[in-house]
């Protein structure tokens, strides 16, 4: 409870700023101004294109090192950005997207785009970072004109609408990868978080959802000039580069000290609480099947803590701490199930790439699990807290090779929603309708 209400206080600290600034009025930008530094890549004139209107991108990311910071490798695109990115193009828009480096100027990406040095990460309590993300990106559409701000993820969200607000941007799209208020979540959170996300929607003209759950939510919303509502299959995966991989899978055992007989299960993601590891592995110490070892692929500040539970639960010997691979497709393409007892998801993409490999999927009942997979068809739900059921599940597939065939199958077929070539079409059909008038 105590977390939450800073959530609040510092939401509310937030907001004081920003309406600070906009009482303060404009002599207060000096010093961000876009000729004291580097927040803006060339080609910002606001004489290129003329008439062409402007659309500006921006979401958080985990916070770079400094020398991440000054980084001057090819900016490269990821399937958050990349449908939002083609459709604005398509439809003739010049566009402005936020990167966390310090040096944007000749930056090199395979899209024609205009960067700025967003400052945009994921922690809510980072005040310094916040606050300097909110400055530049307000500077950016005082300066441009920006005609339409799209703002993802929490920080990026909450940001970008208060900015566009304030600079009157003619349109304000949300793209919500996962609301904190949620089925199952604290009754102070799912208060507070809805609270947040029902004043900030009255910002917003258009907000673009990733599962169902969400999707209901956002229709109760009052949104801005009577705005609309959409649903979308995720960011998109490449269902393709999962179906055509090449591995030596007996080399690739002998590396991770893995049998012939041995069943496989894999997770993926960060090492942190939300993840829920220790279910997995309490969930694996109870299988009766003893042929099964989990690979977990990931790092993060919870590795300790589960390194200790398996060794007090004697499955040391069965599960392996990978941390971060590069050959995530390989491992599917080794693996036999796909073990996720995470408490909390948008919709996750971890899962979407399993059943990308054609893997059967033991996996929490929470929101974003239960739209990609149907219990008994695609694999098994349980609560997230269910070792018993969910050392059931993982014994049922390990015992019934023809089951993890059909229920892969089934994935499979389900997944081609997913495919980031459907995702396109489906923020192209949005976009067109949204932002071409």
């Amino acid at each position: 409870m105590f977390k939450q209400a800073r959530w609040f206080l510092l939401f509310s600290l937030i907001v004081m700023l920003v309406f600070g600034d906009l009482w303060s009025g404009s002599n207060r930008r000096a010093g961000i101004e876009l000729g004291a530094g580097d927040l803006l890549s060339p080609g910002s004139d606001s004489k290129v294109g003329g008439s062409m209107k402007k659309y500006l991108f921006v979401s958080n990311g985990s916070k770079p090192s400094r020398e991440q910071q000054m980084s001057r490798e090819k900016v490269i695109l990821t399937n958050v950005s990349i449908p939002c990115v083609e459709a604005a193009l398509d439809l003739g828009y010049k566009v402005f997207k936020g990167i966390n480096r310090v040096n944007v100027q000749g930056l090199e990406c395979d899209y024609p785009i205009t960067f700025y040095n967003s400052n945009t990460y994921r922690s809510l309590f980072d005040l310094r970072s916040n606050y300097i993300a909110f400055r530049n990106l307000l500077a950016v559409l005082r300066s441009e004109s920006i005609d339409v701000i799209h703002c993802n993820t929490p920080i990026g969200g909450l940001v970008g609408r208060l900015c566009g607000k304030i600079a009157k941007t003619s349109k304000i799209i949300y793209t919500a990868h996962g609301f904190h208020f949620y089925k199952g979540a604290p009754l102070i959170a799912r208060l507070l978080y809805k609270t947040a996300e029902k004043w900030m929607a009255r910002y917003t003209d258009v907000i673009i959802t990733m599962n169902q759950e969400d999707y209901q939510a956002a229709k109760r919303f009052r949104l801005r000039n009577n705005g609309n509502v959409y649903f979308v299959h995720g960011v998109g995966v490449a269902t393709s580069d999962f179906q055509s991989v090449i591995v030596d899978q007996d080399h690739l055992r002998e590396s991770l000290g893995l049998g012939e007989d041995t069943i496989i299960l894999i997770s993926m993601g960060d090492l942190i609480p939300r993840k829920n590891y220790s279910s997995s592995i309490r969930a694996l110490a109870r299988t009766q099947c003893d042929r099964t070892h989990l690979l977990i692929c990931g790092k993060g500040p919870s590795l300790r803590s589960l390194q200790d539970l398996a060794l007090e639960l004697n499955v040391h010997d069965r599960v392996h701490f990978l941390g971060f691979r590069k050959d995530i497709k390989e491992l599917l393409t080794l693996a036999d199930i796909f073990l996720f007892t995470t408490y909390q998801e948008g919709l996750p993409r971890s899962m979407m790439e399993a059943m990308a490999a054609g893997l059967p999927c033991v996996a929490s009942k929470v929101r974003g699990n239960v739209d990609l997979i149907s219990n008994g068809e695609g694999g098994f739900l349980c609560h997230p807290d269910d070792v018993d059921g969910l050392a059931k599940a993982i014994d049922t597939l390990a015992l019934d090779s023809e089951l993890r065939q059909s229920m892969g199958s089934v994935n499979l077929e389900k997944i081609q929603e997913y495919d980031i070539e459907n995702v396109k079409k489906e923020i192209r059909s949005i976009f067109e309708r949204e932002l071409a008038s």
